[in-house]
């Protein structure tokens, strides 16, 4: 058994930045509309926890892997880009309707 203290503040600042994220965002307002459609509203609470467990799975095995090629200063930085990059984007995205 380790005696190695347990990252709270790891899992605190996980579960506030996922939990902030998703709360009244599009896909909690479908599955706001899909348990009160639904005769089995637990069975979509199920499914919903079950999707959001993965596609977290997925992130954490991904940030593992990109973690043994990257240094953690190479990755925000590829992160800090990346996002900004998206924000110009849709920035122009919005300036300049293709429609």
């Amino acid at each position: 058994m380790s005696s190695r203290p347990l990252p709270w503040r790891e899992f605190a600042v996980a579960f506030l930045t996922v939990f902030l994220a998703e709360f009244a965002d599009k896909t909690q307002l479908v599955v706001l509309v899909m348990a009160a459609r639904s005769l089995s509203p637990w069975l979509v609470f199920l499914g919903a926890a079950l999707a959001l467990v993965s596609t977290s799975l997925i992130g954490v095995l991904l940030g593992r892997w990109i973690a043994r090629y990257l240094s953690p200063q190479r990755l925000q930085t590829l992160t800090g880009t990346s996002l900004l990059a998206i924000a110009v984007w849709l920035l122009w995205d919005m300036l300049h309707p293709s429609g």
